[in-house]
């Protein structure tokens, strides 16, 4: 199959000015022939906005779906996952900057069809594609028509964005989804605007949406940054809206920051302040509360909300506990616990596996 190099998009109106505004995002780019938005892979192309990177990708790998993070939807299983260049948001602290900052095209090392890239996965034994990397929201196209040829082999798709997209768009995007872990970046309007060009109240709609109008299964993630979200008072808070807005259900994940792109002058988050964070989701009601990029393996581990007991023990990506019924309840209570989960544990452990995807191409 011959991937075209430029795709039509149907979320842009003309304006009076002959510019043509993306309606994607938010960010409302208004462009003029030729122009790029933000994103660098979305421009005026002939009078329409098009996708510039359909088909091509910055790599391929089949990774633990807990490094999503996902850790209520299929444990233990491999995930191929993939991006592409470029992103909606201009974070300062971008921990996949050399992806989602690229301009440069020959970033995306690698190409595939929708059909391709669901044949790899169902040959490589993966439950699950991960759009991740950067942003799929800004591959749209490419990812729905994925998800599509997924959804035909039974293999399940995942976003990893910020959830930073329009009502109608985001309608149809996750209508494909069968999982998505939005990074609420922080809560706080100054740090959106500041620190990654966007706003906070888009991201809040995404979720409420995304909880109380689909059935995609739903995980957080906050990367905790030194002195700019990691305060106490909007850890509370955040935690607080989520539990009354989102549920208990809802797993929050609490990522430690590493200087990068840049914000080079900040330290790396302290292991306290991730236990900090996870201490006051709990607290507040959130049931299933995690730190990560840090090795705890009780951070990391799922336990019984309503006895106690120990779950799903984790060490990093691999799982050294399973103690759910076939149908995902607690072995000791029977409570349920929030998620989707196989009838037993997934052992791919925390191998990370490069694929080329030409290999798989009729």
């Amino acid at each position: 199959m011959k991937i075209p190099t430029y795709v039509p998009t149907q979320y842009w109106h003309e304006l009076e000015d002959g510019r043509i505004q993306c309606d994607l995002c938010p960010r409302a780019c208004r462009l003029k022939e030729g122009q790029q938005g933000l994103c660098f892979v979305r421009a005026n192309y002939e009078h329409q906005i098009v996708l510039t990177t359909y088909g091509r990708s910055s790599g391929f790998c089949v990774d633990p779906i807990e490094k999503k993070p996902l850790n209520h939807f299929l444990p233990g299983t491999p995930i191929l996952s993939f991006g592409t260049a470029g992103c909606n948001l201009a974070c300062k602290f971008c921990q996949n900057w050399d992806m989602s900052k690229s301009r440069e095209m020959d970033t995306l090392a690698d190409e595939a069809a929708p059909d391709t890239l669901a044949r790899a996965a169902q040959q490589l034994g993966c439950s699950s594609v991960a759009y991740t990397y950067n942003d799929p929201v800004i591959f749209h196209e490419y990812a729905i028509d994925v998800a599509q040829e997924c959804q035909k082999l039974g293999i399940k798709s995942v976003a990893v964005t910020a959830g930073y997209i329009c009502e109608q768009p985001r309608e149809e995007f996750f209508k494909y989804m069968d999982a998505a872990n939005v990074d609420l970046k922080a809560f706080t309007e100054k740090f959106y605007f500041k620190l990654t060009g966007g706003h906070l109240q888009p991201v809040l709609d995404t979720l409420r949406y995304l909880k109380h109008e689909t059935k995609v299964w739903l995980e957080l993630t906050t990367l905790l940054i030194p002195g700019e979200n990691d305060s106490e008072t909007e850890l509370e808070e955040m935690t607080q809206w989520v539990v009354e807005n989102l549920g208990a259900d809802v797993p929050m994940h609490f990522t430690a920051f590493h200087p990068e792109w840049k914000m080079l002058d900040k330290p790396a988050t302290p292991s306290h302040t991730l236990s900090m964070a996870r201490q006051i989701a709990r607290k507040n009601g959130v049931r299933y509360a995690y730190t990560g990029n840090v090795h705890d393996k009780q951070g990391g581990s799922t336990y019984c909300h309503n006895c106690g007991s120990l779950l799903i023990g984790r060490n990093w990506y691999v799982l050294s506990d399973w103690h759910l019924t076939a149908d995902g309840k607690c072995q000791q209570c029977g409570t349920t616990c929030a998620g989707v989960f196989g009838a037993k544990a997934g052992n791919w452990g925390a191998r990370r596996l490069p694929v080329r995807l030409r290999d798989f191409a009729v």
